[in-house]
């Protein structure tokens, strides 16, 4: 039996009992947008905390993976664990949690405020809110220029890294310690801290 081979049949056998089934991918065929800036914001998302919507490919290994029960997408192989609506994170009380991580998520939503408080809710003070999100506009302008369908979810023409930053005043205590309003072609990221006393936030 070739070294593959073996390989192959001992990931099935490991995998049977949970009733998942090993499928051979097209490595390249698919990028998720996380696999893009995972190195620059992994660093982030450390302790206990959230990858919402992650497609099969978390932020981290150790994330829990909160996602759709049928995400429309999937680029990578990891199981939803938690299946349910990203607006409403409640398997969580408050103030639990490290970090809470989103890419390509928050442009899916009209009222990202109420997204944003609740996802802010669930962190201890201190912890890590990381977004990571298109431009819309560039977005637009890429998708025009390469002939990639646009992705319809989106909710805001215009939205950007500060629609974002203007919400996050409004709705919660926070403090930016990471941003980059262009990367990856068409993205933006931002990490905002949550207060750990009332004198500790954006608009202070």
């Amino acid at each position: 039996m070739g070294i593959q081979r073996a390989i192959r049949r001992g990931l099935e056998t490991a995998i049977e009992p949970f009733g998942w089934e090993l499928h051979r991918v097209e490595r390249g065929s698919y990028q998720s947008e996380t696999s893009k800036c995972r190195d620059r914001l992994a660093p982030y998302c450390k302790g206990y905390g959230l990858d919402l919507g992650p497609g099969g490919d978390p932020i981290t290994p150790s994330a829990i993976r909160v996602d759709l029960p049928d995400p429309y997408s999937t680029a990578g192989l990891l199981p939803v664990q938690l299946g349910g609506d990203a607006r409403k994170l409640r398997w969580f009380a408050d103030a639990t949690l490290d970090y809470v991580y989103s890419s390509h998520l928050l442009e899916d939503f009209t009222d990202i405020e109420s997204i944003l408080a609740e996802w802010i809710r669930v962190l201890k003070p201190g912890g890590n809110l990381v977004l990571y999100c298109p431009d819309q506009v560039i977005y637009e302008r890429h998708c025009r220029e390469t002939g990639q369908p646009l992705n319809k979810e989106h909710k805001d023409p215009n939205f950007n890294i500060e629609t974002v930053k203007r919400a996050l005043i409004n709705v919660s205590r926070t403090r930016n310690i990471h941003e980059n309003p262009h990367v990856e072609i068409y993205s933006w990221e931002l990490v905002a801290q949550k207060a750990t006393s009332y004198a500790d936030h954006n608009n202070h």
